[in-house]
């Protein structure tokens, strides 16, 4: 197990280029076993969990290339439908949380998949309730092996059918989409994710040939289609990324520039920002950050104390709210910090505490956080990772932290952020992998 040593205290300066999105590249990929034509895709980022995703593919069968540094070409022309039963495929499943998003395009062009309880970040429960009625409405069948703890889905023919989802999951909503590409007749789904990762996989697919109407708002219809032939596609740059190094150098004091974020797909996150008294300019289609000694929160218009809550899109996104309720310990004021989605997400800020944050753990889902106002630092700490979000969290209180802290089961950061280590070093940053 690899663990990064950090040495706080060092402002950051600098360009830094946000990388491929992960959210997005996992729905992507899956999408390419659609058609047994070529589909390539740009700016894919090299982090763990996008390479665990590719290595299956291989393994069942898809020729994959990498054409340049995040160029990869895929083509789904000799699946292996054998290997999708072995107990190799469903164990490695059972590792990669994305690998949920292969049940979809499996039955929709071969009429049926396996899939083992898919793993992932330590954060609660994460229902799969959405992806599995979604594509039972289109005709498929889900039996539950227990004796191989496995599920097993099979369709002899998916037919489009209106459905109003029970939450805007987004893998969900993506899963349900692959089905209904390839099913017969109409599809309609109501409280449909819009995110602008489910809007990029629905673009790609029309380019392929689907007919999907709705993209960017809750009510999609799709109209099935015989086939799907190639394309490319280029990935956005993650938003959760550009958000975290909006935090950073909030954090550590530092001026950065976050070059190429497609500020049209950031949505609420920049204003999110700003609601913590942080200062940031769009210049172009980068985001300039000076550095700032302090930073205010901002009250409601009403006087009272600032709420910040993930919300389905527009809305927040919850990947963001451990970043946030990091750079507010730092922040003039105080902030209630609300996570709905998932029940174990908040438990790191016992390692924030022991670093010197002032924060009240509410219950699972709530936290206070009442700002140092820089009128001391945290110290540096020994921690351990409990999933990506919080693993950047932790490496940002770091950062900022006086001494030197230690930060274990490093690969959950390396799930989500590509060479963070390396690209925070070449600005400034002192953290060492070990």
């Amino acid at each position: 197990m690899a663990s990064f040593v950090i040495e706080g205290g060092h402002s950051l300066k600098g360009d830094i280029h946000p990388q491929g999105a992960k959210n997005e590249v996992l729905q992507i990929i899956c999408a390419t076993l659609l058609t047994d034509e070529e589909v390539i895709v740009h700016n894919i980022p090299d982090i763990l969990d996008v390479n665990n995703l590719i290595q299956l593919m291989r393994e069942m069968g898809v020729t994959v290339s990498k054409l340049g540094i995040d160029v990869y070409s895929f083509r789904a022309n000799h699946v292996d439908l054998n290997y999708l039963e072995s107990d190799d495929f469903l164990r490695k499943c059972s590792t990669l949380r994305g690998s949920v998003m292969l049940i979809g395009p499996m039955v929709a062009r071969f009429g049926r998949a396996m899939l083992s309880k898919p793993g992932g970040d330590k954060i609660g429960r994460r229902r799969l309730d959405t992806h599995f009625i979604g594509i039972q409405n289109l005709g498929a069948d889900f039996q539950y092996n227990e004796e191989r703890e496995v599920y097993e889905i099979a369709a002899k023919e998916l037919k489009g059918a209106r459905m109003l989802l029970d939450e805007a999951s987004v893998t969900g909503t993506a899963n349900i989409v692959m089905a209904a590409v390839l099913a017969k007749g109409k599809t309609v789904i109501y409280n449909a994710a819009c995110e602008p990762y489910l809007q990029q996989l629905c673009h790609m697919l029309n380019r392929m040939g689907a007919h999907i109407e709705g993209i960017a708002s809750n009510l999609l219809t799709i109209e099935g289609v015989e086939s799907l032939h190639g394309t490319e596609h280029t990935i956005l740059p993650d938003m959760i990324e550009v958000g975290s190094f909006i935090g950073m150098a909030a954090m550590t004091q530092s001026e950065l520039t976050i070059k190429n974020v497609s500020h049209e797909n950031l949505g609420i996150i920049p204003q999110s920002f700003r609601r913590l008294g942080i200062q940031l300019e769009q210049r172009g289609d980068d985001i300039y950050v000076p550095a700032q000694e302090t930073y205010e929160i901002e009250s409601f218009i009403d006087g009272s104390i600032m709420t910040i809550a993930d919300a389905p899109w527009p809305g927040l996104t919850p990947d963001l709210l451990s970043v946030m309720l990091v750079v507010a310990t730092q922040a003039k004021g105080s902030v209630l910090i609300h996570q709905k989605m998932f029940e174990s997400r908040l438990f790191f800020v016992d390692k924030l505490i022991d670093m010197g944050a002032q924060i009240i753990l509410c219950d699972p889902h709530r936290a206070v956080v009442i700002g140092h106002n820089r009128e001391f630092r945290l110290r540096g700490g020994n921690m351990t990772s409990p999933d990506i979000r919080a693993g950047i969290a932790l490496l940002i209180a770091a950062m900022s932290a006086d001494g030197i802290s230690r930060i274990h089961n490093i690969e959950q950061i390396d799930r989500g952020y590509q060479n963070i280590e390396g690209r925070l070093n070449a600005i400034g940053a002192r953290i060492t992998r070990i």
